[in-house]
């Protein structure tokens, strides 16, 4: 009896032996891969085209509106950016990519014009792409996409006044990243010029020269707006618009020949004037070419500049006002002898053209 016992307990003891040789268990990892939200990079510079409305002195319909150095813009003007989209959890990712414009900086303003995706296999240096200190140098075609984004600004009953402006990349989470420039433009700004005095000669003497009183010209541009305007100068001949039997010398019209100006701004003045398309006598005074509308440009452009001095390129800084800016003019008529008649009927037009 005592030999089966401890021949069971043996036999216990090497089943428990050979259980211990081989045992496992299981452990499921917990990975929560990042939601990254959506990269945004400028590349190169952005870019302002000119529209088809009113060609500027330099820039002509799509080209590059060089002239233009504060942020505003007006209707069938654009705005465009070039981008680097970068999402790590995949480029298919990103949902859509589009320019805002809106009251703040950032994400989350209206949409206003989708982005295009645009064929690029580096990464442009320009770029500037990085997180954090992660420089981007390699371009990788499973994250990474360029996008060409245009905005044309619309017309002032949909854009009118001061405006953040950014481009935007949101993916199919929701999240969504915006490049850092974010810029701030006056879009359809209000241009308009002030006149303070009035053009008067009362009781000229046939043969002699009068003088007005110095009136001034100013930009009345919206505030804010940053318009600078190119300031022009042209008029009419003058009639008599009773029956009062007027000659002036030979008939019943003053010619515009007969009035001249002297133009201040700033340091500069008509005096030494270029002279360009028009004379100057030996006072400053410049004489005044005909025109009776602005609809056509290159007749005005080098010729009918209220001053022309201090040329920077195409253009006169001398030339310019800047929003609330004024220029002090004063007329001389040289009143032809033999004269009769009140000439009242006639115009000297001022224009103001957004550079």
């Amino acid at each position: 009896m005592r030999k089966l016992i401890s021949l069971m307990v043996a036999t216990l003891l090497v089943v428990q032996i050979a259980a211990a040789v081989s045992v496992g268990t299981g452990v499921t990892p917990d990975i929560q891969t990042e939601d990254f939200p959506p990269q945004v990079w400028m590349c190169d510079h952005r870019v302002v085209y000119d529209d088809a409305t009113e060609p500027g002195r330099v820039s002509g319909d799509g080209q590059e509106l060089v002239e233009r150095i504060n942020d505003y813009a007006f209707e069938g003007e654009q705005i465009a950016w070039k981008v680097l989209v970068m999402d790590k959890n995949g480029v298919e990712k990103v949902e859509d990519v589009f320019a805002t414009i809106g009251s703040s900086q950032g994400a989350g303003n209206d949409i206003e014009v989708n982005c295009q995706e645009i064929g690029f296999n580096h990464v442009i240096p320009s770029c500037n792409a990085r997180i954090d200190e992660e420089y981007i140098n390699e371009f990788d075609p499973n994250t990474m996409q360029y996008y060409e984004c245009t905005l044309t600004v619309e017309t002032p009953e949909s854009m009118y006044g001061e405006y953040w402006i950014t481009v935007e990349a949101v993916d199919l989470d929701g999240l969504s990243g915006t490049m850092a420039e974010n810029e701030y433009w006056f879009l359809n700004p209000v241009i308009a010029l002030s006149i303070d005095g009035s053009l008067t000669f009362e009781e000229v003497r046939p043969g002699t020269d009068s003088y007005s009183e110095t009136m001034l010209v100013g930009n009345d541009a919206d505030e804010g707006s940053g318009v600078m305007l190119d300031m022009f100068i042209s008029g009419t001949d003058f009639y008599d618009s009773s029956s009062s039997g007027a000659m002036c010398p030979t008939t019943n019209q003053l010619q515009l020949k007969n009035f001249r100006y002297f133009a201040t701004n700033g340091a500069y003045s008509t005096y030494g004037d270029k002279e360009v398309g028009r004379d100057c006598d030996d006072e400053g005074y410049c004489e005044i070419n005909y025109g009776i509308g602005f609809n056509n440009p290159n007749a005005f452009y080098d010729s009918n500049e209220i001053i022309q001095a201090q040329q920077v390129g195409e253009y006169y800084t001398a030339n310019t006002l800047a929003p609330g800016s004024e220029m002090a003019l004063t007329f001389k008529l040289s009143l032809p002898e033999p004269c009769n008649g009140d000439f009242d009927t006639g115009s000297i037009y001022f224009w103001g053209e957004a550079i």
